[in-house]
């Protein structure tokens, strides 16, 4: 049995525009949580989940990467490693 999180009803800046998770169409949220950008294991975790996202995708999930960095940290990190999956 799967639970419904309740999700926070707030805007948040991501690398590819602005997004309100409650407003997110797709059936699954992947949700995870990383301490920076451009470490190893966050950058690993990062790629992965870009290489999948297609896969996830066509489950009807949408990727959804969370840590303390801005955007412009965000931007770069994902321009540096070519990332797919936006981060917040």
């Amino acid at each position: 049995m799967t639970d419904n999180i309740q999700l926070p009803n707030q805007v948040f800046p991501t690398t590819q525009g602005e997004v309100n998770l409650t407003e997110v169409e797709n059936e699954w949220l992947i949700i995870y949580f990383y301490p920076k950008d451009s470490t190893p294991g966050c950058t690993t975790q990062a790629v992965g989940f870009s290489c999948l996202k297609d896969q996830f995708e066509a489950l009807g999930a949408r990727i959804y990467g969370v840590s303390r960095d801005s955007v412009k940290a965000h931007q770069n990190f994902t321009e540096k490693q070519a990332l797919t999956i936006d981060l917040i």
